[in-house]
């Protein structure tokens, strides 16, 4: 094996010198610079893009709370409109039924007086009978007939 032999170490290793400060120079001064640069502008983009990421992040979180506060405010102006409107059917409802029940209260008060007029005229008339027909028992019973204003008090006493 020849890198065993003393008689090649030395120049070996003025060889395995030279190649490697070749390789040094070249790889770590030529290459590892233009490594570096890279590594640094890609670190520079990846904070950018990170920096911008949290930029639009905040942008829209606050968009998000614009966004829900128009909802709230629509909900609130829908609950208002609500409200009127619950309240303008109440009014509406309220009327109507005051003007019910005054038609009702008016055809109430008709139909009594009605009922009063066909009572009056009826109790007239059971008066009349009665004391026509009290009469014709009195003119059985005791071969006379007596008078009509006798006979219409003594049956207007009985009924009342």
């Amino acid at each position: 094996m020849p890198q065993f032999e003393f008689s090649t170490f030395l120049p070996q290793m003025v060889w395995l010198a030279i190649f490697f400060a070749v390789l040094y120079f070249g790889v770590v001064r030529l290459t590892l610079p233009k490594v570096g640069r890279v590594i640094e502008a890609r670190e520079d983009q990846v904070s950018g893009d990170l920096s911008a990421a949290q930029g639009a992040k905040a942008e829209s979180d606050r968009m998000a709370a614009d966004y829900d506060a128009g909802v709230a405010a629509a909900q609130d102006a829908a609950r208002a409109r609500v409200a009127e409107a619950r309240a303008a059917a109440a009014l509406s409802i309220e009327a109507k039924l005051k003007a019910s029940n005054a038609a009702i209260e008016a055809k109430s008060g008709a139909a009594q007086a009605e009922l009063d007029a066909a009572r009056s005229s009826a109790l007239g008339e059971i008066e009349g009978v009665a004391a026509s027909i009290a009469a014709d028992i009195v003119e059985r019973l005791t071969g006379e007939r007596p008078a009509e204003t006798v006979a219409a008090v003594a049956a207007r006493g009985a009924i009342a």
